[in-house]
């Protein structure tokens, strides 16, 4: 079946970076509160962007003395990498082709929002799925089909572009038609038979691929 609709993942996607919690979040608490662990700022990542704990609770949770939180969302938001800007001309052309985009992200939904804002991201997809509004977490199945139902698309009508092999393995299951992608090439496939791409720019010829392979 032709896809209709391509489910992106956030970072590691259309963000060039893949592991935000680490690489950007606990620098920056930790630059601001040097007791806390990472363990504990990943936990307090991962209640939030399941609508556990609000962002504001995140922060004082964070423990950073003379801060708002307000103060730090703020500075930490505005620290972050923009989207690939091989994203913008992609999104244009796809859309053109009839192509209908989404977001499906691990995420908290207030800083999800903001970056989308931000970036212009809303502009260029049809809706954003993220954890922290739905209250599940990929790769849960539950997140995938709450995707499905939102876009009103049948699993094999769907590609789903995720950086983790952990994320598209139970897409897969679900009969959605998934793509890893690697900024580093040359990545193993783990025998997982999944195919990969390392440029966003390689994405119209994929899609070509499988329109021609039905």
């Amino acid at each position: 079946m032709r896809v209709e609709c391509i489910l992106f993942d956030a970072m590691g996607v259309i963000f060039p970076v893949g592991d935000d919690t680490n690489d950007i979040l606990v620098p920056f608490v930790q630059a601001r509160n040097p007791d806390i662990t990472s363990e504990e700022i990943n936990a307090l990542y991962s209640d939030a962007s399941l609508g556990l704990i609000s962002p504001e609770t995140f922060w004082w949770k964070c423990r950073i003395p003379g801060a708002a939180p307000e103060a730090l969302e703020e500075s930490y938001l505005s620290s972050f990498p923009a989207p690939d800007k091989a994203f913008f001309p992609l999104a244009e052309t796809l859309r053109q082709s009839g192509f209908r985009l989404a977001m499906l992200s691990n995420d908290i939904g207030p800083w999800s929002a903001y970056l989308r804002k931000k970036s212009g991201l809303d502009a260029l997809l049809e809706c954003s799925v993220i954890s922290g509004d739905v209250g599940i977490r990929k790769p849960d199945a539950g997140i995938y089909q709450y995707a499905l139902e939102k876009l009103a698309c049948r699993p094999e009508a769907c590609l789903f572009i995720d950086d983790r092999m952990k994320n598209l393995l139970p897409a897969r299951e679900m009969g959605i038609q998934v793509l890893r992608f690697a900024w580093e090439s040359g990545l193993p496939d783990m025998g997982s038979g999944i195919p990969s791409i390392s440029r966003l720019g390689d994405l119209p010829a994929v899609l070509r691929d499988l329109s021609e392979s039905l």
